[in-house]
């Protein structure tokens, strides 16, 4: 008899040491595809997360693009304005190019502050004040209804110091792109 419950609890130590096999390697499977999963998951929500980040960034490098394009144009076009009110040579068709670079870059840069992190929107807002300040300048030398220290030569320096705020608007997109090193001198 001895020999037959050694046999039978060999027999159910078998059968549980196989079931017990099974199970515990089914749970290991079950930790490993979970892993997995999980791992995946992990790795499409960076993949997301980068997709988002360079979005991001193309769209304020766009932005940065199209708003440094504006001011360069409104800053050229007052330049051909400026010396044209030298020469006294001012046209219809040039004041018809100042109003629209103006309205152009006033639209470029009302969208720009949607987007532009606050470094950014400081210089930029700088810029259009020396843009705005040399328009209105401009245009009342073309109207002959200047104020008191107003003239050609105070346009020119106006002209001149705009170059500045617009070097340093530029330089501080630049940096927030990752182009430019934020504390290189300008």
């Amino acid at each position: 008899m001895n020999s037959s419950v050694s046999q039978i609890v060999i027999a159910v130590l078998g059968i549980g040491g196989t079931l017990a096999a099974a199970v515990i390697t089914q749970r290991s499977a079950d930790r490993a595809r979970a892993r997995e999963l999980e791992h995946t998951r992990q790795l499409q929500q960076d993949e997301r997360e980068y997709n988002t980040r360079q979005a991001r960034l193309e769209a304020r490098r766009t932005c940065y693009a199209t708003l440094s394009a504006g001011t360069r144009d409104l800053a050229n076009v007052m330049t051909r304005v400026l010396h044209a009110l030298e020469s006294d040579e001012v046209t219809e068709e040039l004041r018809s190019d100042l109003e629209r670079a103006r309205r152009e870059h006033r639209m470029r840069h009302a969208e720009a502050q949607m987007v532009l992190p606050d470094s950014v929107a400081t210089a930029a807002s700088t810029a259009n004040r020396h843009l705005g300040d040399l328009y209105g300048l401009l245009m009342r030398l073309d109207a002959g209804r200047t104020r008191r220290g107003e003239d050609l030569a105070a346009a020119r320096e106006s002209l001149d110091a705009l170059w500045d705020p617009l070097w340093r608007m530029r330089h501080i997109m630049r940096a927030d792109l990752g182009i430019t090193e934020p504390d290189q001198a300008l």
